[in-house]
């Protein structure tokens, strides 16, 4: 991700971003200006019902019971209105001999992968009574024939065993579905499964580019499961307070601070209104997620935006910020922001300059000025906007050093990230975190630091089967504050071998979090000023031979340094963000909002992959991640 900055003087460098103290997920909302809304991957999930889950489980009961509790634990995890399906095999007939025929066809379409019908889904999933045959390669046909022609999907199957039902073989099944141009994604999970059992249910999920979890008894399932669905679930889902951006300052609809969601069209500028107090700084970003698409030139692959900020009279304040993304097509996500000091100087009235300065109505101009091919008319765009007064005492003032990573002596805990921003997973502090990421995926982490807290980072992206033009894609990492304003960030390729970003230093750092950071000489310190959620986003490509690929592993490695300590005192004893008021920091510490859980997950994700070799072809894909990366090494300026 590529972004640039320039300002008309060195105070509007002074006062960068303050904080986002709290920002709960806003509500869904559609844009009000086209159909171009991304949404969770439209997802079914296969059951086993067959007479084999009447057997025992290994920490007691049955295993359709237990089936049945990790089912509802999905339900219970997963966000209002997810588009999840769910169908069951073996629960119409008999095992024998003469009800083959019948029962190789027996799979029924429980719920359609439309907004989740919550208590629908336990009740379908309570009635069930395991009795039949396991016919897997017909049950992904089906649960193929439910889901939306284009854009992402997925299956999430659960099976005790093989298919009993072949041929065809489940993975040759699979197979052909992607010669009908179906691109589907199995995640499969073998619950109690022997070997032959797991070699087919892995062969599943690499043919199509999922990841195979071994869940051997009732808890691992029930640990598993969400975490599973969750992650074939994610994808980037705009939210926001809607809101209609217009084609010129006079008319910019109100902008309160919280979060707004708008769509913006190609080559398109909107307009957006905020009212600014004296003494008071203004934030605004915006975020616009790009779909995934294929068969888009690396060099063709570019998305731009820019905000400008204008003054009383529609005078042009000469503050402007663009940020470019190389990556549209993987499902990038792109944000720029802007932070307005104006209303902290005095308004003289003296000159037009002057209507830059002081209390008044602002006006943020957001344009989409670089529009890559492929992409649609119009797009869903996030507006965050906050508002916060001037302080009476600053605190701290000393900029000081960076944190540093110091390695986890305990196991690494699994964590599901989140597809936006909104839905960030929680990394709960110091540690090491486990995920999996499909390619072309841009997966979002938070972390809550306070006043006088820092945070290290790193990313390890764990080895895949395979070499070869089929497994190369370019990864990322970012680096955020509560307000989107980007910190830091790290890029390199990837080849199916193990690999750690930053490539270059020990780790992604922050200054421990100070008001007087905004005050600093080393400029890309200056964000760092105010506590808040930070998120990290790791993004994995695409393959470059535009192939499906086996998923990464990655582990997080976090180190978050510094005890809290009393922050400023605002001039009117509260700072507002996001739509709420955030406590002021009281002499004897800061105020913090309660962490978010994690969800539990302890059981180990592999993937599988085939393994290719191509090496002409290999050196070529590293020439065209070369071409990539150079280009995103263009940082801020």
């Amino acid at each position: 991700m590529i972004a640039a900055r320039s300002t008309s003087s060195i105070a509007a460098l002074v006062a960068l971003f303050a904080v986002l103290c709290v920002l709960p997920a806003a509500p869904t909302a559609h844009g009000q200006e086209g159909p171009d809304r991304l949404e969770l991957a439209p997802t079914m999930l296969v059951l086993d019902a067959s007479g084999s889950m009447t057997g025992a489980d290994p920490a007691g009961g049955t295993k359709i019971d237990a089936a049945k509790r990790a089912v509802n634990a999905l339900v219970d995890a997963a966000p209002d209105g997810a588009p999840v399906g769910l169908a069951a095999y073996g629960t119409q007939t008999g095992n024998s001999d003469a009800e083959r025929d019948r029962g190789c066809q027996d799979v029924e379409v429980l719920q359609q992968p439309d907004p989740i019908d919550k208590a629908g889904m336990r009740a379908a999933v309570d009635a069930l009574t395991p009795r039949g045959y396991t016919p897997i390669g017909r049950s992904l046909q089906v649960a193929a024939e439910q889901l939306p022609q284009e854009g992402p999907r997925s299956v999430v199957l659960v099976s005790d065993g093989e298919d009993t039902c072949a041929p065809p073989e489940p993975c040759e099944v699979v197979r052909t579905l992607a010669g009908q141009g179906v691109d589907l994604v199995v995640h499969a999970v073998g619950f109690g499964v022997d070997a032959p059992a797991r070699e087919q249910l892995s062969c599943i999920a690499q043919e199509t580019g999922g990841t195979y979890t071994d869940a051997p008894d009732a808890d691992a399932l029930h640990r598993v499961l969400p975490r599973v669905t969750s992650a074939a679930l994610r994808n980037y889902e705009p939210a926001g307070t809607p809101i209609t951006g217009t084609a010129t300052p006079a008319t910019a609809p109100m902008a309160a601070p919280g979060q707004h969601l708008d769509t913006i069209g190609q080559k398109e500028k909107r307009y957006y209104a905020v009212d600014v107090p004296q003494g008071a700084t203004a934030y605004f970003s915006a975020t616009v997620s790009f779909p995934r698409l294929s068969g888009i030139n690396v060099l063709d692959d570019f998305n731009g935006l820019q905000l400008r900020t204008y003054g009383e009279a529609d005078d042009d304040c000469n503050e402007f910020e663009s940020a470019q993304t190389n990556n549209s097509s993987d499902g990038a996500a792109l944000t720029v922001s802007t932070t307005w000091d104006g209303a902290t100087e005095e308004d003289t009235g003296s000159a037009s300059g002057d209507r830059c300065k002081g209390a008044g109505r602002y006006t943020f101009a957001l344009e989409w000025t670089r529009v890559s091919a492929g992409v649609p008319e119009r797009l869903p765009v996030e507006l965050l906007v906050g508002v916060e007064p001037g302080v009476v005492d600053g605190g701290p003032v000393a900029v000081l050093p960076e944190a540093e990573l110091t390695e986890s002596t305990s196991p690494p805990r699994a964590v599901t990230g989140g597809g936006s921003f909104n839905v960030a997973g929680t990394l709960e502090g110091s540690g090491s975190y486990t995920d999996t990421l499909q390619r072309a995926e841009f997966v979002f982490y938070r972390v809550r630091l306070d006043w006088g807290q820092g945070l290290a980072y790193r990313v390890r992206f764990g080895e895949t089967p395979g070499r070869g033009v089929d497994n190369i894609s370019a990864v990322e990492t970012h680096l955020y504050t509560p307000t989107r304003e980007e910190i830091e960030s790290g890029f390199t390729s990837y080849t199916g071998t193990s690999q750690v970003l930053p490539s270059n230093d020990p780790a992604l750092a922050t200054v421990p979090v100070r008001y007087g950071n905004r005050d600093a000489d080393v400029v890309a310190v200056r964000p760092q000023s105010l506590p808040g959620w930070y998120t990290i986003a790791v993004h994995l490509g695409a393959t470059v031979g535009g192939r499906g690929a086996a998923p990464v592993p990655i582990q997080i490695d976090l180190s978050v340094t510094g005890s809290p300590e009393p922050g400023p005192r605002y001039a009117d004893g509260t700072a507002t963000f996001g739509g709420g008021r955030a406590p002021a920091a009281e002499p004897d510490g800061a105020a913090a909002p309660d962490a978010v859980a994690a969800p539990d997950a302890a059981a180990t994700t592999t993937s599988v992959a085939p393994a290719v070799w191509a090496i002409a072809g290999a050196a070529i894909a590293l020439v065209v991640v070369g071409i990539v990366l150079a280009l995103r090494a263009r940082r801020r300026s």
